[in-house]
């Protein structure tokens, strides 16, 4: 079993608590804490316990009166405690821990990814002593985060420590090269001698902020991601953030579609009759691609919906996969995952390769843009959970099946 996925079962206090006994419980946790803060505030949640405790009660006999007030003081008991959950100290410590350990190592990691971490300086450090210095930091905070996650109820945080693991996880060999080796428990081990004997370049291309698939760039996003989730039970942050995202999520997934499909592609008569594709056409669809994609990232990144981050990063990876196809037609990723278009160069390319990439490029993150679109709107809806009846109420599926 992977360390990541190690990581899913540990027992109370976990990411989404123990899945030993019941494979479903984990999820069925997570499901409750995204539905039950809006369903207790709308009085459904109370309602729907009556009814199944209702269901539950026999009828016509002696013991049912019994059975009718334990039923209503278990019942009040259940409803009390969600209304005011009891947060063990050893809880609140974790969840402390966890937070300003994110923020520790969200800095630890910019370190790292300095160039200036990689130069000797005029007082007299020498780049092997800053590199060692700052890689040792970097072992502790991971531990300190990891170690506190376990412990921790913020699955908003925790479940992007998680993705960081699993991140961690597959970059072990690299690890391994400068000396940084991943225990059972999903922590770090550094051996001192081994990274002095590295090659400092190995450690600066490892945590590389220019290249935004590096071991350094994930890490970084997934700081920044779960840094921005505030609390276990927050599935949607700004409305107004979050609508402007979802705004320009729907306006790039109907781009992405555009530039996938044969329509803008067809064919048209220049001036002299002969067929040709309608470039100015084109490139305006791409245009506006690029200044969709940028502006969903300027207003999502501050979201903390989980959801919304979730999706935003898969693009942002797609994107850098994708970064050298996306240049020859004049399309530039820069160091902070934004996209800047050539017109001329566009112009200029083959529009038939332009129409061949984004078939599968544009069409992937038309997928994830539907999505971010969906957690800024459906479903921070659908939070609100359970109808008078005790059945629950989920609302857009339509529209999220549109982008399977």
């Amino acid at each position: 079993m992977s360390v990541a996925a190690n990581f899913w079962n540990y027992n109370s206090g976990g990411l989404f608590g123990s899945t030993s006994n019941n494979s479903g419980s984990g999820l069925n946790s997570l499901y409750g804490v995204l539905s039950d803060r809006s369903a207790i505030k709308n009085g459904s949640y109370q309602r729907l316990l009556k009814t199944y405790y209702r269901s539950g009660q026999s009828s016509s006999t002696a013991s049912s009166s019994k059975n009718s007030s334990s039923s209503s003081n278990m019942l009040d008991r259940i409803f009390e405690e969600k209304r005011n959950p009891k947060v063990s100290k050893d809880v609140q410590e974790a969840n402390a821990n966890l937070t300003s350990g994110l923020s520790t190592l969200r800095t630890t990691v910019s370190t790292l990814q300095k160039d200036d971490t990689y130069t000797d300086t005029a007082d007299g450090k020498s780049a092997g002593d800053k590199v060692v210095s700052a890689v040792k930091a970097y072992v502790t905070d991971y531990n300190n985060v990891v170690n506190a996650a376990k412990g921790s109820t913020l699955t908003n945080k925790t479940a992007y420590v998680a993705n960081m693991m699993g991140s961690t996880a597959a970059n072990a060999d690299k690890l391994a090269e400068i000396g940084i080796t991943v225990d059972s428990s999903g922590t770090l081990e550094l051996d001192e001698t081994k990274l002095k004997s590295a090659s400092i370049s190995k450690v600066q291309e490892l945590f590389s902020a220019k290249d935004i698939t590096s071991y350094g760039s994930t890490i970084a996003s997934r700081l920044r991601f779960a840094g921005a989730a505030v609390s276990s039970n927050t599935t949607t942050g700004s409305t107004g953030t979050d609508n402007k995202a979802g705004t320009s999520a729907a306006g790039l997934k109907t781009d992405s579609k555009a530039l996938a499909s044969d329509e803008l592609y067809a064919k048209v008569k220049d001036k002299d009759g002969n067929e040709t594709y309608d470039v100015n056409k084109i490139f305006t669809t791409a245009k506006s691609f690029v200044s969709n994609y940028n502006h969903m990232f300027d207003t999502g990144e501050s979201s903390s919906n989980s959801g919304v981050l979730a999706n935003l990063s898969y693009i942002r990876e797609k994107t850098a996969r994708n970064a050298d196809a996306l240049k020859q037609f004049g399309i530039e990723v820069n160091d902070q995952g934004r996209l800047k278009i050539d017109e001329h160069v566009f112009k200029q390319s083959d529009m038939s390769k332009v129409q061949a990439f984004f078939k599968d490029y544009g069409s992937s993150i038309a997928t994830n843009a539907s999505l971010v679109d969906y957690y800024t709107t459906t479903q921070a809806n659908a939070t609100n959970g359970y109808t008078s009846d005790g059945t629950y109420n989920v609302q857009g599926s339509s529209r999220y099946a549109d982008t399977m």
